[in-house]
């Protein structure tokens, strides 16, 4: 006699069966039994990766920070150890698996029932059993399904790359720690980020570590990893701001996180205090005071100087990027714009420069121009006075007239242009540490009555003939420069490249050859071999007083990209008429006098001229990151993504609801 075998089905209405025979104290001692071992082995073992600092959320890192506090052992533990202090994690991963296993299950049951559903909605016994095993199915649902996959995986994975990169090149680098301060600040700041790498240029002052999270602008990837581990901001708001900021220095809250974590008035604050730290170490603590964040305007200073007819002012966002290694040190770069995206995108080339060679510049040549129109009676005569102007002995007596009208002007050069009856001489100052335009001015005016007295026909038609050439886009600034002409480069690792850029060597250095170069020449441009150094140049200028008219000169620039013999990317912007200044002017307003001093060139230097060049560097490797950054994401194609994710406000109907 043949024995036909229990179909699926049947053996599970008789292990039901048997679970309704079971008394119903029986039942719930062995579901309760169950949970406390769950509970037990999910949360109070360790053994399971450990999750890093960077990819917790900010209130289980500042509860942990809190109990620790009141174990002075435990912190004397951590701190020997640098911060990273051994813990063992829940096993977060067992409710991976457990969802998993949950959603299998269901789908087994909805399939089972659907196997045979007129049996089973003809059977009220088999329908209670099915809506009662879907009910639980349901509380798990929408009680704990998902908690596993809420745990940070985009942002942990994208550190663990950035770490192996910096791993892979190690042998490259040099630790440059940030020296020992009183405060807990200070010690938040010196467990900070990543090491910072060397440069082939000697450290000469503290160099912090690149930035510890890549800006939100940078790639539209990162917004969806920080809404997965963005906290609920109640318990951030119970926070002093002073703690906040050891949180953003410590890498704890990130920094562009803040503003959706407290409210953007008191985010700007504890920025302040978080930057100003930085800053301190840097020997400049105290500089943002004096950058104001509330609505004030100091007018005694702009009037006779800066403005006339004063009604108000314009209040200009100003944001910071770096820490960016430049010649050795650490620097913050204050820039104040209106264009989203464009502080978020500089810092991330500020990132990936700190984590390779660092940005080294060379000022090549450093002279203010103006040049003159003057008329004579014939083009003979116009001859007559160039070729007098170019005598080595003529040129000593025109210098000796423009030195007499101020103390740290000097004439280095004069070089004049005829054009039938008119001469343009163009004269090349060395104007210290300010922009020199008055100076160069005021001297131009005794060159001129010099030239008068040699020759008395000559007739000024006007002190600047355009030849300068200022606030104009010429081919004379650039091929012979005017203000700083300035050159800085930078070798990004391959790795950096992929992890930080978000795209490969090869990419980037055919997309600068085809938009800057190929591009730039097909359209006759001027100077703008570049993607947008202006925007850089702008922002900068407008932070830190500078006249932001001259951007026009200020802003030629062309960038060069090549790959290393180690298949690494070498980058170098060349920009030939960068006019800056660090006294006189705007310079003087205590809000742009405090983002120069952020620098660390406010005012004049222990040398004439140091401040001003210091500024022109700082300007071009600004530049320099700007470049990188925007060329990274056109290689990429997330550029216009980028930009539709983060840099739209939502509309004023949405807003006022």
């Amino acid at each position: 006699m043949t024995t036909t075998s229990a179909t699926l089905g049947e053996r599970l209405d008789a292990l039901i069966d048997g679970i309704d025979s079971l008394p119903s104290t029986h039942l719930f001692g062995a579901i309760a039994l169950f949970s406390v071992a769950f509970a037990v082995l999910l949360l109070n073992t360790g053994g399971a990766p450990q999750i890093r600092d960077s990819a917790l959320p900010p209130h289980r890192l500042e509860q942990r920070d809190h109990s620790a506090s009141t174990r002075t052992s435990a912190r004397t533990t951590a701190a020997a150890r640098g911060g990273s202090e051994e813990r063992r994690e829940p096993k977060w991963h067992i409710l991976k698996h457990l969802n998993y296993a949950a959603s299998v299950s269901f789908l087994a049951s909805v399939l089972y029932f659907a196997s045979d559903a007129s049996r089973f909605l003809d059977d009220s016994a088999s329908l209670l059993k099915f809506f009662a095993g879907w009910s639980v199915y349901l509380c798990y649902f929408l009680g704990f399904f998902g908690i596993s996959f809420v745990d940070a995986d985009g942002l942990e994975r994208e550190e663990r790359e950035e770490e192996e990169a910096q791993a892979a090149h190690a042998g490259k680098k040099d630790v440059a720690p940030v020296p020992e301060r009183d405060g807990a600040v200070s010690r938040a700041l010196q467990g900070a980020g990543s090491s910072c790498t060397s440069s082939p240029v000697k450290p000469t002052g503290k160099l912090h570590p690149p930035a510890a999270c890549a800006p939100v602008c940078s790639d539209p990837t990162p917004l969806s990893s920080i809404k997965k581990v963005a906290p609920t901001s109640s318990n951030l708001k119970e926070l002093s701001d002073a703690r906040l900021a050891e949180l953003v220095l410590s890498g704890k809250v990130k920094d562009h996180q803040l503003e959706k974590l407290l409210d953007p008035h008191r985010a700007v604050q504890v920025r302040r205090l978080a930057f100003d730290a930085k800053l301190a170490d840097l020997g400049r603590g105290g500089a943002l005071e004096n950058l104001p964040s509330f609505p004030s305007l100091d007018y005694e200073r702009v009037f006779g100087a800066n403005c006339e007819i004063v009604v108000g002012y314009i209040p200009l966002p100003c944001g910071m990027i770096g820490p960016l290694t430049l010649d050795g040190e650490s620097v913050y770069i204050p820039m104040a714009t209106t264009e989203g995206c464009l502080v978020a995108s500089a810092n991330r080339g500020c990132k990936a420069i700190s984590q390779g060679s660092g940005a080294i510049s060379s000022v090549v040549r450093d002279g203010i121009t103006r040049a003159p129109c003057v008329r004579m009676r014939s083009a003979k005569e116009a001859a007559e006075l160039k070729l007098w102007c170019e005598t080595t002995e003529n040129f000593l007596s025109l210098k000796k007239a423009f030195e007499s009208t101020t103390s740290f002007g000097k004439l280095l050069g004069a070089d004049p242009t005829v054009a039938g009856r008119n001469i343009y001489l163009r004269l090349r100052c060395f104007s210290g540490d300010a922009m020199g335009m008055n100076m160069v001015s005021k001297g131009s005016l005794a060159v001129i009555e010099l030239l008068r007295d040699k020759f008395p026909s000559l007739e000024l038609v006007a002190l600047s003939g355009n030849m300068c050439t200022d606030k104009k886009a010429a081919a004379t600034n650039w091929i012979e420069g005017r203000g700083k002409s300035v050159v800085v480069e930078a070798t990004i690792p391959k790795e950096i490249v992929r992890t930080t850029l978000k795209t490969n060597v090869r990419s980037i250095i055919q997309t600068n050859l085809h938009k800057n170069l190929v591009g730039s020449a097909m359209a006759g441009a001027l100077g703008g071999f570049n993607a947008h150094a202006a925007n850089i140049v702008t922002a900068v200028f407008l932070a830190t007083g500078q006249d932001p008219a001259q951007n026009v000169e200020s802003s030629n620039c062309i960038t060069l990209l090549e790959e290393t013999d180690d298949g690494d990317l070498w980058i170098s912007c060349t920009m030939p008429s960068i006019e800056v200044g660090t006294v006189g002017g705007g310079t003087g307003l205590p809000a742009q006098a405090a983002c120069l001093k952020a620098i660390g060139c406010k005012g004049g230097g222990e040398n004439p001229g140091d401040n001003s060049r210091r500024l022109a560097s700082v300007v071009a490797a600004a530049t320099m990151a700007g470049e990188l950054s925007l060329l990274a994401a056109l290689a990429a194609n997330t550029l216009v993504q980028a930009h539709m994710t983060h840099n739209r406000k939502p509309t004023a109907a949405a807003v006022s609801k």
